[in-house]
């Protein structure tokens, strides 16, 4: 984790907390956040900087993330909202707890033909999902195929790689990986739905060889390889890969678009077929497996359109001659008409062909007829009439280098390369085997050849190591530094909720100081974070404040409420956030409920030093009903000198009090102390219960 990342620690939008960068790409930054909204993991991937001040770019970004937030499948990577906050673009996603087909492929080197077809059927159908709502794809690779816990799989960063068509460059970073870009791609050709076939097929192609098809110093020369070479077949460097799903691979590589799968739904109807049948091959007829049209002409417009840059890599392998293009059938297909040159040159080809065809068998045949003649009737003619036999002597046990550099034994054997193997038994250096065994006689060899001696020597003892300690590290880092012991352990990761941060290892079986040995068996345990228990919303729509904060209190969810003016009755539930939706817990969700219907308002006038009749007046104009207060004082009779919220706004209809002078004498006896006494000062039960004579010398001084 970055601790000087200056999104780390900040919340996006008042809801997403970034916790910790888990990935950098050519165009965006990925961080592991908390919406504490809905108290979930996600993934933000925030724009890079340059990227976000471009106008241009930020609306495309707009379209084409909102686009891909429609797909739903379940290998592919969800996306839940496209946002800006202070400048800063970014999605959110789902949070994928697993590593990349990449990490996975460069781990365990050559995966077996059943993982190969189990990886390539889930993004064929997160392809053929995404390519029937008008989505591609267009940077399809290792890297961005996400491997989960439980062997299934998840396509990231649909829709994304258009957006690079912004900087029209043939760079590393604007490409994603040149190695897996199909050559309409290359030339800035205009793609559909194939070119993500193409890119598959690359990924297959890496899968059964753990080798990329085309290498080379550098994008453009990799680049043209991909329009004008055609690589080895992956049985050439995989003997063990069923014809079936190479002829797939192959089939969805072809260079020319109009040879290759048509959709992926044709691809994934032949896995199938695959899998139902592993000894199945297809008969796809190609344009680009056996030969590949290419031409000085074509690759040097193809190269102009690249770059003008000089190329240093190798030369294309195995280019072949044109070739009439034919449209791909898989039991073959009806012949192209051809014109009368093209027809004698078809001709022409076919004729050298059979010669050489002819020329091979007549030569395998008489390579028969002499190896026959030999092993039953020429060998012993040639051979000694007799042989002395020769006693093996016994090499077990003995040092291996004195045996080799004994001359004696040099005359007589041929000491073919040592098999070394680990032993607990036998000291470093000692044979353990040979082969013919000792204390055995052989036939003497012919003269001038010796006997052939295979020996095994040990490598001693099978190196060990400490197991370190893991805890508080990343679990991938945890994982590669067991790998750099070279003992090819078996590593399995194992993910468990807790309060530790997650994907950093919280116990490993065996534990630290345990020894380790070439297989053995190793677990890592790393943290998901906390454990997240989701509670359904209810539907409490209508019912009262108090009603929700009730339930909601029982459910760990706290609500935050916030009124609006409506029809319904004050305190009427009106809108409740995720209502009918699981959500984690402990959660905070916003709340709507009824203040009433609107009402008026008005802003109270100052009345003071006008007369009781103007002030009456005036108030019922505004819907205001004055309650008169008489008290001496030394205004004349009858003046306002005193009104309740003056200048203030209130809602109407309401009541206020006003207060008017009696004059300077002393009040007059009357049944209504509201006419002479200040209820602010004295209340009206004092005035009727206090039988003091204080009360005919009360005095207010306004």
């Amino acid at each position: 984790m970055e601790s000087n990342d200056k999104y780390i620690g900040q919340t996006l939008d008042n809801r997403y907390e970034i916790l910790e960068l888990i990935g950098k790409g050519g165009m965006a930054h990925v961080y592991k956040a908390r919406c504490h909204r809905l108290n979930r993991f996600v993934a933000i991937k925030i724009l890079k900087d340059e990227l976000a001040n471009d106008d241009e770019f930020r609306r495309r970004f707009h379209t084409e993330s909102q686009a891909v937030a429609m797909l739903s499948h379940p290998n592919i990577v969800a996306v839940y909202d496209v946002s800006r906050s202070d400048n800063t673009e970014y999605i959110v996603m789902e949070l994928i707890e697993g590593i990349t087909l990449k990490q996975y492929i460069n781990r365990k080197g050559i995966l077996n033909w059943k993982e190969v077809l189990h990886f390539s059927t889930q993004v064929t159908k997160a392809l053929s999902h995404a390519h029937s709502r008008g989505i591609i794809h267009r940077d399809i690779k290792p890297h961005n195929v996400m491997i989960l816990k439980d062997g299934s799989v998840k396509v990231a960063d649909f829709g994304i790689a258009q957006l690079l068509s912004v900087q029209n460059t043939m760079t590393q970073e604007a490409l994603g990986s040149v190695h897996y870009i199909s050559p309409e791609q290359a030339k800035g050709s205009q793609v559909d739905v194939r070119t993500d076939i193409y890119s598959l097929g690359v990924v297959m192609y890496e899968m059964l060889t753990n080798r990329l098809p085309f290498v080379g110093d550098s994008a453009v020369a990799v680049a043209i390889q991909h329009i004008s070479a055609i690589p080895l077949m992956p049985r050439e460097l995989n003997p063990d890969i069923p014809r079936g799903i190479e002829d797939i691979a192959m089939h969805a590589m072809e260079s020319d678009l109009n040879m290759r799968f048509e959709s992926a739904e044709e691809m994934l109807d032949d896995l199938e077929e695959f899998r139902k049948n592993p000894s199945i091959s297809f008969n796809y007829t190609s344009s680009s497996i056996n030969e590949r049209n290419f031409d000085d002409i074509s690759l040097q417009q193809e190269t102009k359109v690249l770059q003008t840059a000089e190329v240093t890599s190798p030369p294309p392998r195995r280019l072949r001659l044109p070739s009439p293009p034919q449209r791909r059938t898989r039991t073959g297909g009806s012949r192209p008409e051809l014109t009368t040159d093209e027809y004698r040159a078809a001709r022409k080809r076919a004729s050298k062909t059979s010669t050489l065809v002819g020329i091979l068998i007549i030569g395998l045949f008489l390579l028969a007829v002499v190896t026959f003649m030999w092993n039953y009737l020429l060998k012993d003619f040639f051979s000694p009439l007799s042989r002395d036999p020769v006693e093996v002597p016994m090499f077990v046990n003995r040092v291996y280098v004195d045996v080799i550099a004994n001359s004696g034994y040099n005359e007589v054997f041929n000491f073919s390369p040592p098999i070394y193997i680990y032993s607990d038994d036998v000291d470093e250096g000692l044979i353990i085997a040979q082969k013919p065994l000792g204390n055995t006689i052989v036939d003497a060899p012919v003269p001038g050849n010796k006997v052939n001696m295979e020996l095994t020597v040990s490598r001693g003892a099978e190196p060990t190591v400490v197991m370190p300690n893991l805890i508080g590290k990343h679990y991938i880092t945890a994982g590669n530094e067991l790998d750099s012991f070279g003992l090819e352990l078996e590593i399995i990761t194992t993910l468990e909720n807790s309060n530790e941060e997650s994907g950093y290892v919280i116990a490993t079986i065996p534990e630290e100081g345990a020894l380790l040995a070439r297989g053995y068996r190793v677990s890592i345990i790393y943290s998901g974070g906390p454990t997240i228990v989701e509670r359904l919303v209810p539907d409490l729509l209508g019912a009262s404040v108090a009603q929700v904060e009730a339930a909601f209190k029982l459910l760990d969810i706290t609500p935050e409420f916030k009124g609006f003016e409506n029809e319904q009755p004050e305190g009427t539930i009106l809108f409740i956030e995720s209502l009918g939706e699981m959500v984690g817990v402990p959660a905070t969700l916003e709340v709507h409920y009824s203040l009433g219907p609107p009402v008026n308002e008005v802003l109270v006038p100052n009345l003071i030093g006008i007369t009781t009749s103007q002030a009456e007046v005036a108030l019922r104009s505004l819907e205001i009903t004055p309650i008169f207060i008489g008290f001496i004082s030394d205004y004349p009779v009858g003046t306002i000198i005193y009104v309740q919220y003056v200048e203030e706004t209130i809602k109407v209809p309401a009541t206020i009090d006003v207060h008017y002078s009696l004059g300077p004498q002393e009040a007059p006896e009357t049944s209504d102390p509201y006419e002479t006494f200040d209820d602010a000062d004295v209340s009206s039960s004092e005035v009727f219960n206090d039988t003091s004579e204080s009360n005919d010398e009360y005095q207010w001084d306004p």
